[in-house]
């Protein structure tokens, strides 16, 4: 028995929850790590786990154990990358998940530069706004829209989202141009909806002018929960978009979008980066968190003041993902 993959194995199962989880995420076989784990426990003499049909838990002395052999495995991390051709040059694969839209527009046509900078880092890029279990998908971080629900993630803000809201000149051509956001409820409007992962619903969108205030719920005949169907949506006609500036400029100068209601006030929203309390921020980790933030100070910087008609509150919206364990955009 290798001790350091048994130790790394039973790690897995913990965080996993299972041994077939486990198994995916250090791309082994279900028995070669129900072996190692076995291998381990008949050395130690003692009991790490119980097991049942759904899932395993830690007995005491697994517990204690496993706190133990997460420091272990950061500190064998961290005489790796202190070495110095490695902390000049951080290596190794990287699991990362971001929101469509982020990855489309801002994130992807950057990557040259991080690979120039980091040419020894394998990038694993997950490409949606769905709900990430970080520990069960063996996730190294994710960018999400939003305030960060879940308490046991460790989240940094990253930038703030301007957001406005647009439609396309078919559109107007053929519902009129609403001159007050009460329109958009009118049965003659349509928005495109934006479903929110957890629950599947749309929701009301918060504005302001002055001293009033509304929230905008709208009518939709089509509904989307990625956000590159969502803004595909509105370039086709389908209804009203409320969309981060960032998606939003180059169709609003080639005149493909118009800016509706730009004498209104919306908040802007949170963008943060989020990973797991207990995984260890890396050498590969810590350059791409710092890679990522200065990439987006040039485009969404932290309490950039929001512009007349753009930024949001209250509510989900396109590159925003969710905010519960994927941290969840």
């Amino acid at each position: 028995m290798d001790r350091f993959d048994a130790m790394q194995a039973f790690a897995r199962v913990v965080e996993a929850g299972s041994f077939t989880k486990a198994a995916d995420t250090l791309h082994m076989g279900k028995t070669s790590v129900t072996q190692l784990v076995q291998q381990l426990e008949a050395r130690l003499r003692v009991k790490l786990l119980n097991r049942t049909t759904r899932r395993v838990h830690l007995t005491a002395d697994g517990a204690a154990y496993y706190e133990r052999v997460v420091r272990l495995l950061a500190d064998v991390d961290d005489a790796e990358t202190s070495l110095s051709s490695a902390a000049t040059a951080p290596r190794g694969r990287l699991r990362v998940d971001v929101p469509s839209p982020l990855a489309r527009t801002l994130l992807v046509p950057a990557l040259p530069d991080f690979h120039a900078r980091y040419p020894e880092i394998q990038l694993d890029m997950g490409v949606s706004d769905r709900v990430v279990d970080l520990i069960g998908e063996n996730v190294d971080c994710v960018l999400r829209g939003g305030r960060i629900a879940n308490p046991s993630l460790v989240a940094r803000h990253v930038a703030d989202l301007q957001l406005g809201v647009y439609a396309a000149p078919g559109y107007l051509a053929l519902a009129g141009r609403p001159d007050h956001p009460r329109m958009l409820e009118d049965t003659h409007h349509r928005i495109v909806g934006f479903l929110w992962s957890r629950g599947g619903k749309t929701f009301p969108y918060a504005m302001q002018r002055g001293d009033e205030q509304v929230r905008v719920q709208g009518r939709h005949a089509f509904a989307v929960d990625d956000g590159n169907a969502y803004l595909a949506a509105g370039l086709a006609g389908l209804g009203v978009l409320w969309l981060p500036e960032y998606m939003a400029k180059a169709h609003r100068a080639s005149g493909e979008l118009v800016p509706l209601f730009e004498d209104w006030r919306l908040d802007p929203m949170p963008l943060y980066l989020a990973y797991a309390p207990n995984r260890h921020v890396s050498a590969k980790l810590r350059a791409f968190i710092d890679w990522t933030v200065a990439l987006l100070a040039v485009h969404a910087p932290v309490g950039g003041h929001p512009s007349p008609g753009r930024g949001q509150a209250g509510a989900p919206a396109p590159g925003r993902g969710p905010s519960d364990r994927g941290a969840g955009p």
